[in-house]
């Protein structure tokens, strides 16, 4: 299917108050709203086959059929990220079903969740946007099955992704182990993109980087999730790369060394960073876990931006044995991940994300 060629210029990203995963609830505002529900206490004891559920605060559920097969299960929508609705759509369906790759499964198909401002968006742009999710579902070879759609103020797209997986080769994010080396799969700066963005001063080429990133889907994930070196693995999304590596240290009780040298950056998004082009969700993030966080001395609020910028569709981020990383190293590459690099380890101590320069 080729893009949707519209007559009518719209901008997307003007029509809501956030867009991508820079829309997610902030982490410590969301605790408080789950601290007394049913849902945040265990329940494997009453649900023995529900084997991921939302305790570990993992990218997906999962339910074991039998000893073989699991289903994963996953949500995921936002507002949009940029303005050109086949891009918006297409953004928001690789975000989706890259959950099901987080936890190591493949996915099977997914139902579209679709809420548009009728009255300010022609018919044409919103069969642009479900189109552009279309097209990421047929990139990942599952179809669309069905869905379900709401007049709202906002535009709002995204699907519920349903996938298998052995349950042997679970990938969660709560299973690192000491001495495991970290590995994040796609450059940070998505957010720092849409900052600019949306001030019209991210240029050309970052535009394209900003979608070649996340419109890729995290592929690897199936493949890892076959590898015993693989431990655990989470994808970075709304809560930046010090949000969802606290999740991996807190969930593995143990400490995540970052280097910040390392990091892998989409082009020019650290020069747009220290230019001030930041996201309000990346303070929401620090305000959230920043006592959970050691930065190095002297670590400047550019740099804190890149750690804590809200990635929408990003990388996997995956602890493995070291005797294991050439092989990991292998499998994104053989994917097409070119930004793939080790970026730490994981060491015994309190659990928190300590970042070195």
């Amino acid at each position: 299917m080729t893009e949707p060629v519209l007559n009518t210029p719209i901008r997307l990203t003007h029509l809501s108050h956030g867009g991508g995963c820079g829309c997610k609830i902030a982490p410590a505002v969301l605790e408080k709203i789950l601290a007394d529900s049913p849902f945040s206490k265990g329940l494997s004891s009453t649900f023995p086959d529900l084997l991921v559920g939302i305790e570990s605060s993992d990218d997906a559920a999962v339910w074991r059929l039998n000893e073989t097969q699991a289903i994963v299960a996953t949500t995921d929508f936002f507002m949009p990220i940029v303005d050109d609705p086949f891009e918006f759509g297409r953004i928001a369906a690789t975000n989706a079903i890259s959950d099901v790759y987080a936890m190591g499964g493949q996915p099977l198909f997914a139902l579209a969740l679709v809420g548009m401002p009728i009255d300010k968006l022609p018919h044409e742009t919103i069969r642009a946007i479900l189109s552009g999710g279309e097209a990421a579902a047929r990139a990942a070879g599952i179809p669309i099955a069905g869905g379900h759609s709401i007049d709202s103020q906002e535009p709002i797209y995204g699907l519920v992704a349903i996938g298998v997986v052995d349950p042997r080769q679970i990938k969660k994010n709560n299973a690192g182990q000491p001495g495991d080396v970290l590995i994040l799969g796609k450059g940070l700066g998505v957010g720092i993109y849409s900052a600019a963005l949306k001030k019209d001063a991210l240029p050309e080429d970052g535009y394209r980087a900003m979608i070649a990133s996340t419109t890729q889907l995290n592929t690897p994930g199936t493949e890892l999730g076959k590898l015993d070196g693989v431990h655990a693995m989470t994808d970075v999304t709304g809560f930046g790369l010090l949000g969802h590596g606290l999740e991996l240290a807190r969930g593995s009780n143990l400490t995540a060394n970052i280097e910040f040298a390392k990091l892998p950056t989409l082009p020019g998004a650290a020069e747009l960073a220290q230019a001030g082009f930041v996201t309000g969700a990346s303070a929401r993030n620090w305000d959230s876990y920043g006592n959970g966080v050691e930065l190095f001395d002297g670590c400047a609020d550019w740099q804190k931006a890149i750690l804590t910028d809200p990635q929408t569709s990003g990388g996997l981020l995956v602890a493995c044995a070291a005797e294991s990383v050439a092989e990991v190293m292998a499998v994104f590459r053989r994917h097409g991940f070119e930004h793939a690099v080790v970026i730490g380890g994981l060491r015994a101590g309190p659990a928190l994300a300590r970042v070195a320069m």
